[in-house]
């Protein structure tokens, strides 16, 4: 809906760089969610929710995370780390004495933690992710080509021939937007290699997130890491050459996950299925109406 709404509807965002921006219009989308959870009825009771926060944020941050979710209706809410939801989402032994390393890159946020007997051992965050690189592209458009286009176009050029590394074979993509000039429909095919060469700031500073997290972690675990890798997860994880760019980077193995966009969801699941046994990885929880 980004860019499509008639007169008098806004769009909104309500968490933006992984933090929230729009209380209310948070909570909203929490009752909207809770409801769809149990089949477009609003829940008679008041659930347990667990909800994913940035490894970095500050207290404040975190309790309007708490405060959001109970006036959304929930009974209980706990909140976990984007990182070690992540990490148990793909599988990770994260309850073992050795080195875990997640990296997430999402829309907002990009977090990278080590994880050693389910604790976080040393973490970064960097408010620099996808839609960063979004950003990105639109301001080459208009700088380049004196074309204005939305969000939504810039992603669909960056998930359709943008890339971390060179590739085997280039590709281009036609582009239509506003010309700024007589402000007109206009088309143009942009080139992978342009397209690389505007994410490539944003990727190295990503790059950089990491490297500084390594160079933290204690040596035991370090060893550990060049010995099975990091996994690498997000939905920027999906961008072409993005693992081997890390690889080459840092000398380490990287995997990606098998289901980067879902990994956090689905490491909610897990702890939701076993949250007695799982419970002691979660960092904060708030009470409401019982």
């Amino acid at each position: 809906m980004t860019g499509k709404t008639p007169i008098g509807v806004e769009t909104v965002r309500p968490l933006q760089s992984g933090v929230i921006a729009d209380f209310e219009m948070t909570g909203a989308l929490i009752r909207h969610f809770l409801s769809k959870a149990n089949n477009g009825i609003r829940p008679l009771g008041h659930p347990r929710v667990i909800i994913c926060a940035p490894v970095e944020i500050t207290e404040v941050e975190r309790k309007a995370f708490i405060d959001a979710t109970l006036d959304g209706g929930a009974r209980e809410v706990y909140v976990v780390e984007e990182p070690v939801a992540a990490a148990i989402g793909v599988g990770l032994p994260i309850e073992e004495p050795r080195g875990n390393m997640i990296v997430d890159v999402g829309g907002g946020t990009s977090e990278v933690a080590v994880l050693s007997l389910s604790g976080v051992v040393v973490s970064n965050s960097l408010r620099v992710a996808g839609d960063e690189m979004d950003n990105a592209i639109i301001n080459m458009m208009r700088q380049n080509y004196t074309l204005s286009i939305g969000s939504a176009t810039a992603e669909e050029l960056k998930n359709t021939i943008g890339s971390a590394m060179p590739m085997n074979s280039e590709k281009e993509f036609e582009v239509r937007g506003r010309n700024l000039k007589d402000g007109l429909p206009r088309g143009i095919r942009i080139s992978s290699t342009e397209v690389r060469e505007t994410l490539n700031p944003v990727i190295t500073q990503i790059v950089e997130m990491i490297r500084e997290t390594m160079e933290r972690t204690p040596p035991e675990l370090a060893r550990d890491i060049a010995d099975q890798g990091l996994v690498l997860t997000g939905g920027v994880a999906l961008l072409e050459g993005l693992d081997r760019r890390i690889s080459q980077e840092l000398n380490v193995p990287v995997i990606t996950a098998e289901r980067p966009l879902f990994s956090v969801a689905d490491g909610i699941g897990k702890l939701l299925d076993q949250f007695d046994s799982m419970k002691k990885v979660l960092v904060s929880v708030g009470h409401g109406v019982r």
